[in-house]
């Protein structure tokens, strides 16, 4: 079994605001200025996958010089981080994807070599039911393979394959009818997702950025590419937009930030449902220190176990006790991902509330990670468990619950998933359960997460007839 560990805190920071009032000629400039960096985005990332393994700092520097002449130095160096942040992204999912297909392919030269009809145990899964199936699956490895094949090929020879824009969205230019959309909203969507308005901070600087400026008072301006600055409406080729910016969330530290000078990177983007410009404002923070395990079991622990549609929580003393009642925060992860995000948003936070009420000093949470678990090679006809699981964001609920719990003061202790809902309903829901008390298997499970981010585990004693033991990792 892993051991327990503290989760690191958050080491950025994003904040955004709409751009109000903006004039027309505001809109002309920022579709001029992102069409055209978008371009250069478009041919430097065509060349960065041309060089594949053979690049250098020598090809690197030769790209960002003849970019520097159809923008600027500071706009090409922007462009180039993106670019290799984009190749290296596409290059580990590639690394992901030869590792599922390994997966699967095992899972079916498994079940393949056993007999059929075999029943199959709660580790492994058995033979297939009939010849048919067994000779469909015959294929599949056969397709599997040649995919795996071709997927090693590509990774030994550094080729990667990149969409600028998204590939979902532009396999959605063949569904636009299932998608709502017309072809111009399509495209207007396909052209504002490939734009390129983002400019990296620089410390020493004015305000911390020099291509995208923003002033304490809100003034937001553009350093114009060479071939755009007939554009500009101030001195030195900038451009300045008629709104401004105020941010409400953390608008105290950004403002601390640009008047010391130190870097702030800044995106513009549009949203195209909308029809509304908004501009990101992100920085790096000091890494938060991490409290030692120990200082984190000190007040007692939350365990949360997550599910498809709530999170189960339950409180417990520094001894591994339940104290209260079992508490439930749901959310509903149908629908848009608009409405998916804010669902899990107001019930993370309500979760963070009650810890700051009870006065705990950590929450336990599992270390979930299903990437393994969605093949269809391992769960067969089990469309509906494989539908449930990809759609629990397990990645994206740790990492916000961290920082929305270090912003409160508290610490995210990661437990390894074991056996956590089989204990718990083995030896806390019985018990646990009054007249006057309802307790699930999920409510079970949270203690038993809670126990283990406290370093207590729960072990049955003799047969599992006698009651509780307690043994100390």
């Amino acid at each position: 079994m892993a051991v327990s560990f503290v989760a690191p805190g958050p080491c950025g920071v994003a904040v955004r605001d709409r751009l109000k009032h903006l004039t027309a000629q505001d809109e002309r400039v920022l579709r001029a200025v992102g069409a055209h960096q978008g371009a250069l985005a478009s041919g430097d990332l065509k060349a960065r996958c041309a060089d594949g393994l053979d690049h250098s700092a020598e090809t690197w520097a030769a790209r960002k010089r003849e970019l520097t002449a159809l923008s600027s130095s500071r706009i090409a160096g922007a462009i180039t981080k993106a670019t290799h942040d984009q190749w290296a992204l596409a290059r580990r999912c590639q690394a992901a994807y030869i590792q599922n297909l390994a997966a699967g392919i095992k899972t079916l030269r498994h079940r393949l070599s056993l007999p059929i009809g075999q029943k199959g145990t709660k580790r492994a899964a058995g033979g297939y039911r009939s010849k048919n199936e067994w000779f469909r699956k015959s294929r599949r490895v056969a397709m599997l393979e040649a995919r795996h094949a071709a997927a090693v090929d590509e990774w030994r020879a550094g080729r990667v394959r990149v969409v600028r824009g998204g590939k979902r969205l532009l396999t959605t230019r063949h569904h636009l009818s299932e998608a709502r959309l017309t072809e111009g909203e399509w495209r207007e969507r396909w052209e504002a997702e490939r734009w390129f308005l983002a400019a990296d901070g620089e410390s020493g600087k004015r305000f911390g950025n020099e291509t995208i400026r923003v002033t304490p008072d809100g003034e937001v301006s553009i350093k114009l590419p060479a071939p755009l600055a007939h554009l500009a409406n101030a001195r030195h080729g900038r451009y300045i937009l008629t709104a401004r910016i105020g941010f409400a969330h953390r608008g105290a530290e950004w403002a601390d930030r640009i008047e010391a000078n130190r870097a702030v990177a800044y995106r513009i983007h549009l949203d195209t449902d909308r029809g509304r410009w908004y501009l990101t404002a992100s920085w790096q923070r000091s890494v938060v220190q991490t409290i030692p395990l120990e200082t984190a079991r000190a007040r007692g622990m939350i365990g949360v176990d997550t599910n498809a549609d709530h999170f189960a929580a339950y409180r417990l003393d520094r001894h591994g006790n339940p104290v209260g009642e079992p508490h439930r925060f749901d959310y509903d992860l149908s629908g848009s991902a608009g409405h998916r995000d804010a669902q899990i948003r107001h019930a993370r936070t309500r979760l963070i509330n009650w810890a700051g009420r009870v006065g705990v000093a950590a929450i336990g949470i599992e270390d979930l990670d299903f990437t393994t678990e969605k093949t269809r090679e391992k769960h067969g006809r089990r469309k509906r468990f494989r539908q449930l699981i990809s759609g629990m964001p397990t990645g994206k609920l740790k990492a916000r619950l961290v920082s929305i719990a270090a912003e409160h003061g508290l610490s995210v202790v990661a437990v390894d998933p074991a056996y956590t809902s089989r204990w718990g309903a083995q030896h806390w829901q019985k018990p646990l359960t009054t007249p006057h008390r309802k307790m699930s298997r999920h409510d079970a499970a949270g203690i038993a997460i809670g126990r283990r981010a406290l370093g207590v585990l729960t072990t049955e004693v003799g047969d599992g007839s006698h009651g509780l033991g307690i043994l100390n990792e």
